[in-house]
């Protein structure tokens, strides 16, 4: 079968202080990058063996910054070469070198990288996107839409080439005006999708079915956003819970969770780029008033 796996191992430190992150220049200690060190690689050499014979996909989602840690980045070039493998990507700040991508099969690897104002400038930001461009790694941008950040959203927009997809986060406990939310469509024509939770209760979904998510224990949901658990990967004891089954959830307000509903048409809007966030169609990266 096709499986989808979003791995979120222990690691929750970051290098940057955003204010509206819990994980801001959090320092993990040194037993606890150990634990992490050690489950990464237990995951990849579960993925590696591939022992259901699946077609994998993989994504990290960590609750820190991934790249800046040798074992994350050897995770996706060892990964990137697996011959079962479609597709590994990284939620990322972009604020680590990238020179590793040199080993890295970049027809496989994929980055989702979100721009933080204020903790790095436009400039630099941007001369890591076009080295990846220029290295051939698929990758989306992206921001957190908070009204301070719409000016600096607009400069991204206008200086990123036009099929490079620029994603707007709705803010978490922000309410957006009409006029507000048609200016942040300008600049990621999907944000409708962002900006109000999806009603999902009852509703079916991949999650559960050919999506899972996994912790760094190996214990197995259906998605990070329902505890419930299904079994562990590597006793494979999740394998008998697989199923369609529907969201228990009153509402699904995060992109990587309501992305898998089948009562939205966002696996045709992303077909081939579900994980990392890249449309089908490269017209998604133009802004919203040029497709008019």
């Amino acid at each position: 079968m096709n499986l989808s796996v979003l791995y979120r191992g222990p690691l929750a430190s970051c290098n940057y202080d955003c204010p509206y992150c819990p994980f801001a220049k959090r320092r993990d200690s040194r037993a606890e990058l150990d634990a992490d060190r050690t489950a990464l690689g237990r995951f990849v050499d579960w993925a590696a063996r591939n022992p259901d014979d699946d077609r994998l996909c993989v994504l990290f989602t960590p609750w820190g910054e991934g790249l800046s840690r040798s074992w994350y980045r050897d995770a996706l070039v060892r990964l990137s070469h697996l011959a079962h493998l479609d597709r590994v990507a990284i939620q990322t700040n972009l604020a680590c070198r990238l020179d590793w991508l040199d080993a890295a099969d970049r027809r496989t690897v994929a980055l989702w990288a979100t721009y933080h104002p204020g903790q790095v400038r436009r400039e630099t930001f941007l001369g890591r996107c076009a080295r990846l461009a220029e290295l051939g790694v698929r990758f989306s941008v992206g921001v957190v839409g908070l009204p301070e950040h719409l000016t600096e959203a607009r400069a991204l927009r206008a200086a990123l080439p036009a099929d490079v997809y620029l994603w707007v986060n709705a803010a978490e406990g922000q309410h957006y005006t009409a006029a507000q939310e048609t200016e942040w469509s300008a600049v990621d024509p999907l944000f409708g999708y962002s900006v109000r939770p999806h009603p999902s209760a009852g509703a079916p979904c991949r999650a559960g079915e050919t999506v899972i998510s996994v912790r760094g224990d190996g214990s197995v949901r259906r998605c990070h956003f329902v505890d419930t658990p299904l079994g562990n990967l590597y006793d494979g004891s999740y394998r008998a819970a697989l199923r369609p089954r529907p969201c228990p959830n009153a509402a699904c307000d995060c992109h990587i969770g309501y992305v898998h509903l089948k009562t939205l048409p966002l696996y045709d809007v992303f077909a081939g780029g579900v994980l990392e966030r890249v449309p089908a169609d490269p017209r998604w990266g133009v802004p919203a008033a040029a497709l008019r």
